[in-house]
């Protein structure tokens, strides 16, 4: 991952109420794809690890601000940061931001674990993965 990921999306009539107002789930959504794509970019996607390691990474915790609003077919594009690389553990920052701009909608914190599919208890997070997301940590990212 470099040091921001970025991802683009355009908010769709689905992803609105009558007011043309996105939802706030609707930012989980995206940021979900924006981790998901983060990986597919380093050339090592979910499947990979579920398929190698019979593991996967889930979200422990995620903590959205919410500071304006998207709106009906606006391009969007979600920054995703590693902050902290622990044994089973990753904090990242997402921010989703407008395009045109680049003005800031929405702060999100998020903490994954890994975890075995069996039983779906915390194991480190295996190689390559650990060494990519180190390579791709942001400066005065914590190890």
């Amino acid at each position: 991952m470099s040091p921001a990921h970025r991802f683009a999306l355009r908010v769709y009539f689905e992803d609105t109420d009558a007011g043309g107002i996105a939802y706030h789930a609707r930012y989980l959504h995206w940021a979900e794809r924006a981790r998901t794509e983060s990986l597919r970019d380093m050339g090592l996607p979910h499947s990979l690890m579920i398929e190698r390691h019979n593991s996967f990474l889930v979200v422990r915790r995620v903590n959205v601000h919410y500071e304006r609003p998207a709106r009906l077919d606006q391009v969007l594009i979600v920054e995703t940061r590693l902050r902290k690389l622990g044994g089973v553990s990753i904090d990242l920052a997402q921010d989703v931001l407008e395009q045109e701009g680049g003005a800031r909608l929405a702060r999100l914190d998020v903490g994954l674990v890994c975890v075995r599919a069996d039983g779906l208890r915390p194991t480190p997070i295996p190689e390559p993965w650990r060494s990519a997301l180190r390579a791709g940590m942001t400066p005065g990212a914590l190890v």
